[in-house]
C-alpha cells in the first residue's frame, strides 16, 4: 500500500477555491473543504479529463480564472498521492 502524504501544510488552502493537478489526466477545481485521512475534499467541484477536453489543463484553468467553475460535483474526494500540484484559483496569472 501507498505511504499517503503529510497534508498538515494545506490547511492555509481551506476554504479556497483551488486546482488540483493529478499525475492522472483527471484535473479537478473547487472548494477545498477538507484535508483528512489522506484524502482533499472538494466541494462544488469541477472534474475533467484532459483527454476529453478540447484543449490543454493550462487553457482549462485560465478559462476557470475567467469564466468561474463549471461545477458538476457537490463533492468529490481526492486521494493525496495522486496530487502533483495544489495552487489557488485566484492564483493563476492571465497572459
Amino acid at each position: 500500500m501507498t505511504k499517503l502524504p503529510d497534508m498538515d501544510g494545506l490547511a492555509a488552502y481551506v476554504g479556497s477555491i483551488v486546482i488540483l493537478d493529478t499525475s492522472s489526466p483527471l484535473l479537478y477545481i473547487g472548494t477545498l473543504a477538507s484535508v483528512q485521512d489522506g484524502f482533499l475534499t472538494l466541494a462544488d467541484a469541477d472534474v475533467q479529463d484532459a483527454l476529453q477536453i478540447h484543449s490543454t489543463k493550462e487553457v482549462y484553468v485560465l478559462e476557470a480564472r475567467k469564466f468561474g467553475v463549471k461545477k458538476n460535483r457537490r463533492e468529490v474526494k481526492v486521494r493525496g498521492d495522486l496530487v502533483v500540484s495544489i495552487s489557488k484559483l485566484e492564483d493563476v496569472i492571465d497572459y
